[in-house]
Parts: structure tokens; sequence; C-alpha cells
């Protein structure tokens, strides 16, 4: 089938709007291929260094037409999903010299759980551990040692990161090297009971930590389709990662053998290999493309709404809102994993996963074919289901899903449209996922509560001053106020209120979890409030409307009485637990919906200074 003429429309749009800042980007990946810093070109000394410890691989190393691989690891064992990546070093190397490759682990960068810091003081510096990440992954390549890249991470911010860093390497070609996620414990829904049931007095301490331990027990991703998850869809339909390998279990041989073959492709597709294929050209506007459908029809997270402008400026592509509100309307939702549906991803891999809905979206003409992938027979590759026999990986053609709860074709989508949109209005811009809002809370008109701290939502509501219609307004959350952090916290109380019958909805500068469900939220409003945005303006009782029917965010407030109002003035930053070692970040953000970068601002403005003279 021909390519939907949304999609076309809005890629052609990404291209011509991308035009200047792509060809510089691809001017300057040329540069660093041609006269950056390659091991060949290093001094005895430099290479030296590089390799003292390297028994048994010196020898191949000092080879200059040998093929090194550059491992960045996001390792430790606090984090579930990264846990397994601990024995990966050293499996790569051994996998590396079977195919007359080496390798090396090049770096580390933090991998900090969103779980962990959720509502907590911590949770402050998620958004920026996203540029720590792409800056530590430069830092690791910045040697010149490699000519190829296995980029070792799952999670929220971390993907994104070490994308974002590998990116300005773009001349090396590169593969991330998923884990996969643990398996099925305690249903998601019935964690999310359990939650309710605490917040409301009805169960104690013990017990939700009892449910807490059911749901997260072992390696491995979290198992709901959250932003660790919509990470590994994402970079899997831009064909950055070997086929079918996002969303099989740790500590498999089907795992392991994922991996070899991975580390295999990557010799081929290095620098000194027969099939280069630089980063730098497999994610162009159609690979961005590619990853704004699979996120809507998919029902991903809103948090791609930021991680895909940045991880696309990092490549010289400027994609906004607008982009993927205009592929929302037209993108069908084929897919129901919690917290859009009950199951987990488990079964969604199970009922066909990756390779059913990439098969699915190329029939439609949702997808563009014609992306570099690594793989080697393209993109037509990833539309195959894997699997053992023996120590080897086969493919064969994937088949349509087994059970239409889960996942269904575009004829008979679970919705018309992706559920994303861009809300706008008196309030400014927002990102909305209706995905998984029943139709009756769609539209939302209440007056508003406002507040500066999540933790004030929670103690409103413990003194019974919540019950009742009500949008809930947390502002100076956004990345100049304190690093946008998630208020995912604040999903269990909502959702107790909207169960007592009450129109609820939250209106935020800030961010919400990839798990967030069924309340209707306004997130990532911008202007943020910290710079004097609309939000900044509300008072409480004002009546709101969040209307995802129409796309508004409206302070229903007389129009000279509304300009004619002074924003409030922002709180004191925050201190303690290293928030402070951040001011400079928070003082030098984007906006949201430019990918909400320190790093990226700066780096645009020193591209921009230079302009065409790269060389």
């Amino acid at each position: 089938m021909s390519l939907n003429p949304v999609v076309e429309s809005v890629t052609a749009r990404i291209i011509e709007r991308s035009k200047v800042s792509r060809r510089r980007y691809l001017a300057l990946m040329e540069r660093n291929r041609a006269k950056g810093v390659l091991r060949p070109k290093l001094a005895c000394g430099n290479l030296a260094h590089a390799i003292a410890a390297s028994s048994p691989d010196k020898p191949d190393l000092m080879r200059p037409t040998g093929t090194n691989i550059g491992v960045i690891t996001t390792y430790n064992d606090m984090l579930s999903a990264h846990q397994p990546y601990g024995r990966y070093p050293e499996q790569i190397k051994l996998f590396a010299r079977e195919v007359g490759a080496t390798a090396q682990v090049a770096g580390g960068a933090p991998a900090m759980c969103d779980g962990v810091t959720q509502g907590q003081e911590g949770m402050e510096l998620s958004l920026f551990s996203r540029d720590v990440i792409a800056m530590s992954t430069a830092v690791g390549l910045s040697h010149g040692m490699f000519e190829g890249v296995a980029l070792l991470g799952i999670c929220d911010k971390i993907v994104p990161g070490l994308l974002m860093g590998a990116l300005r390497f773009g001349h090396l070609p590169a593969m991330l090297i998923p884990a996969g996620p643990m398996p099925s414990g305690l249903p998601n829904k019935e964690k999310q009971r359990i939650r309710q049931l605490y917040v409301q007095g009805k169960v104690g301490q013990d017990e939700l930590m009892e449910a807490e331990n059911a749901s997260y027990h072992s390696p491995g991703t979290c198992t709901f389709y959250g932003t660790a998850n919509t990470n590994q869809m994402m970079v899997e339909i831009m064909g950055l990662m070997m086929p079918d390998s996002a969303f099989i279990n740790p500590n498999t041989k089907l795992r392991q053998a994922m991996t070899r073959s991975g580390i295999h492709r990557l010799a081929e597709i290095g620098l000194n290999g027969e099939d280069v294929r630089p980063l730098a050209h497999c994610v162009d506007e159609k690979a961005i493309v590619n990853a704004a459908v699979g996120l809507l029809a998919t029902g991903g997270s809103t948090n791609h709404s930021i991680h895909l402008p940045a991880i696309a400026r990092a490549a010289g592509i400027l994609i906004d809102w607008e982009d993927i509100s205009r592929l929302s309307s037209a993108v069908p939702l084929i897919t129901r994993v919690y917290p859009s549906g009950s199951e987990d991803v488990n079964a969604f891999n199970r009922v066909g996963g990756m390779p059913t809905v990439i098969a699915e979206l190329t029939r439609a003409g949702m997808l563009h074919k014609d992306i570099l992938t690594v793989s080697r027979g393209g993109f037509s590759d990833y539309a195959r289901r894997a699997s053992l026999e023996g120590d080897e990986i086969v493919y064969t053609h994937a088949k349509p899903s087994t059970d239409t709860d889960i996942l269904r074709d575009v004829a008979t989508p679970f919705r018309p449209d992706g559920g994303m949109r861009l809300m706008t209005g008196n309030l400014g811009r927002a990102i909305y996922k209706s995905s998984a809002i029943a139709p009756e809370h769609l539209t939302v008109e209440a007056p508003a509560r406002v507040f500066q701290d999540q933790h004030d939502v929670i103690t409103a509501y413990q003194n019974g001053e919540l019950e009742r219609d009500v949008v809930v307004v947390v502002r100076f959350q956004g990345p100049e106020a304190n690093g946008m952090p998630e208020l995912h916290k604040l999903t269990p109380t909502l959702g107790v209120l909207q169960d007592r019958g009450f129109k609820v909805a939250l209106l935020t500068d800030g961010r919400m979890s990839g798990a967030s469900g069924k309340v209707p939220a306004a997130i990532h409003v911008g202007p943020e409030a910290q710079v004097g945005g609309p939000i900044a303006r509300v008072r409480d009782g004002d009546m709101i409307r969040v209307c995802a029917v129409t796309g508004q965010i409206e302070a229903l407030v007389d129009a000279a009485e509304w300009e004619s109002r002074k924003p409030v003035a922002p709180p004191l930053p925050a201190l303690g637990t290293g928030r402070e070692l951040f001011a400079l970040m928070r003082s030098v953000h984007d906006p949201a919906e430019a990918g909400g970068s320190a790093m990226l601002a700066q780096m645009d403005r020193v591209i921009e200074a230079v302009g065409d003279d790269i060389h």
C-alpha cells in the first residue's frame, strides 16, 4: 500500500523544517569520519594507554583494519531492568572474538530508576540525567578507539540519553542491545487496585508492600507499557536493534543468542566491516516519523513527546507536538497494554508483539519502509518473528495477532486515532494522552485547586479538601523550575476521586509517568510557570476546561481580567539530594516541546554561531 497521506505530509513538513540543521549535522558527522579522532590516527603512546589492560586482544587492537566495539553500559544492580547487563561486557568480548573483532567498555553512564525516586526529591534529577547520560556517552566515545558502538540501556531517560550522545558520534555504526522485561508477576490492574485501597486506608502498608513485591519481583524491565518498554518499541521500529529483540525475557537462551547475533552484526556494519551503516544515516527524518507512528499505534508513554524531539535534535531533525498530534489523527491505536489495557508486555509479545505491529502498520501504509536499519535485509526484517533452532536464531514471517483484546489490525482498531494530542488555549500548549481515558472523562470542566508541590495535593486529599469536581493544577514543575519531575504519585489519589463519581483532571507543567492512565491529564504545559507562563495566572476557584475532544485547555475567566493578572512569583529553588548541583542545567533549559534539554539548547547556540563553516 502507498504511504498514508498524513504520514507523508508530516514527514515532508519535518524535512523542510530541518533542512539547515540536518545539513549541518551530516556535514559535522562527515568531518568526524574524515578528520576526527579514529584509532589508526592515535599516536603510539595514546594507543598503548588504551590497550594496556586488554590482553589477549592487544595484537588485534593494534591492527588498524580490525573492528573494535565500544560498549557504553548503564549497568547497575539496583535497577532491575539493568541488572542483567552486569555480565554483558564479558559475553560481548567473547562474541566479538568469534568474528575476528574486539570489544572494550568505553564508559559507563548513570541509570536512575524512576520507580525508586517516584514522589521523592531524587525525581527532580530524572530528566537532567538524560543530558548527563548523553554527555557520559560522548566522554566514552571521545577516545577514538572504536569502529562500532554497543549501547546497553533500557529504561526511561536512559535510552534517549544514549542515543543523543551516540548521535553526536553518528559517523560510527551503533546498535542498542536490550535485556528484556521481567516475567509477569502480580497483574498490573491488581497492583493499581491495592494502591487505591491503600490511599483510602482500606489496606495497610504490609499489604501494599506485598503487592509491590509481587509486581516487581525479578531482573528485567517492569512489565507495564511505560516509558522503558516504549523505548524498546521505538528503537526496534527505528531499526536500531536486532529484529524482534525488544521483549525477550532476560537470562533465556533466546536472549543470549540475540545478544550474540547483535554483536556479530555490529562487527559487519562497523567502520571496517563489509556493510558499513553509520548511525547518522540510520536516524533520519523517516526513522523519527516511524518512531512517532509506533508510539501512537501502541499507546506509548507521553514522556516521548519530550524524548523524541530531543533525540531528533541530536540528529539535526526538528519535530514538534503539532507533528505528533497530526500523526495521531491518522494513526489508529491497535494495541491495549497496561495502563491502556489489562495485559502486560509479555502477553503483548506472546500474541504477536513487535513483528505483528510492524507488519500490520507497514501493510496499512503507516510506516516508511525505505529506512536504513542495522539489519541486513532492511526494514522488512522487522516484520519477522525470531525463534531458536539449536543455538541459531531463525526468522519467520509475522502472523496475525492471536488475541484481539491485546493486539488488532488497522481495519478494526481499538480507536481510530493514536490518542495523543496537542492541547491549546489561553493556558498555553500541552500534551494529553487519551488512549487510556474513558469517553465520559474526556471533557472536564471544574473549579481549579492550585498547588506548587505534589505532596500538598496528597495532604489536601487526606484533609477532605478535594471531595468535589476539581481540576488539580500543579505548577512550577517544568524544566526550569525543578527539572520537570514525574507526578505519578498523584495517580492513585486522583483515581480514587474519579471512582467516587467526581469530574477530576490534572493540569501541570510537570510530567506524568508512562504508567499513568485513567485520570485525564494535560501535562508538559508550556510556557511553564517558572518563566511566567499562563499557568502561573490561575487562581483557586477559576473554572478550567480540559477537553480532549476539542483539544482545549482554557481558563474560563473574563478575557480582560485574565490579561490583567500578573503571574505568581516562583518559589525559591529546593536544595538537598544533589538538586543544587543541577542549578546550571535549570538556568539554560529549553521548553518541553523542544525536548527540555539544557545540553541541546547550548549545543544549538554553538552550531548556529559556526553556521555552515563546519570544517
